[in-house]
């Protein structure tokens, strides 16, 4: 009896030598792991500056061409006067555009706003003729007029627009690809200088 009892005794401690090896391997395989992870971690910061130490150059260099090539009308910063104090124009954009029937990029596509200030003395004949409006080369004094008739609003009524009110309007004008600043003259209003086309 004793002699099974001592077999079982071996026996038993053999397995708990076994699976304390076994324990000893899993823990010392877990931390190989945790290094490597950690290891890793470490690493991965400095690899990242150099990539963005090479990249940020470029991030400085690109926005000066997009910016000069992409300049937009900020809102208010093109608003004149019209029929004396009667209304104001604001131009919203003159954006460069492709003209469908020649697949040239000739079109300046300039949108604006006519609001009406006065509440009273506005008459019948008060009437913007959009299709009107010219533009000219600030440099050359060249005049540029709009592409047709059916390439704007036409005519805006301040008598049919509401005191403090406002009516959209655009044309399109042909002015050679190339041009990046007009002054723009919208009839019975007071003169745009120097307003960049936007592509």
């Amino acid at each position: 009896m004793s002699t099974f009892l001592s077999g079982v005794a071996v026996l038993l401690s053999t397995l708990a030598l076994g699976c304390s090896g076994y324990v000893a391997y899993e823990v010392f395989t877990l931390r190989q792991t945790l290094n490597t992870t950690s290891t890793a971690s470490n690493t991965i910061p400095t690899q990242v500056p150099s990539p963005t130490a090479t990249t940020s150059p470029q991030a400085t260099v690109s926005p000066s061409p997009t910016s000069a090539t992409t300049s937009a009308i900020s809102p208010g910063q093109f608003v004149q006067p019209a029929f004396g104090k009667k209304a104001e124009v604001e131009l919203l954009s003159a954006k460069r555009i492709k003209d469908p029937e020649t697949g040239n990029r000739d079109v300046v596509n300039l949108q604006m706003r006519i609001r009406r200030l006065a509440t009273d003395g506005v008459v019948g004949s008060d009437i913007i003729s959009v299709a009107s409006t010219t533009a000219r080369n600030p440099d050359t004094s060249v005049t540029y007029k709009g592409v047709a008739l059916n390439r704007s609003t036409g005519s805006v009524s301040l008598f049919q627009v509401r005191p403090q009110a406002s009516a959209d309007a655009y044309i399109w004008l042909r002015v050679p690809d190339g041009i990046n600043n007009l002054d723009i003259f919208v009839p019975d209003t007071a003169a745009f200088k120097n307003v960049p086309i936007s592509s």
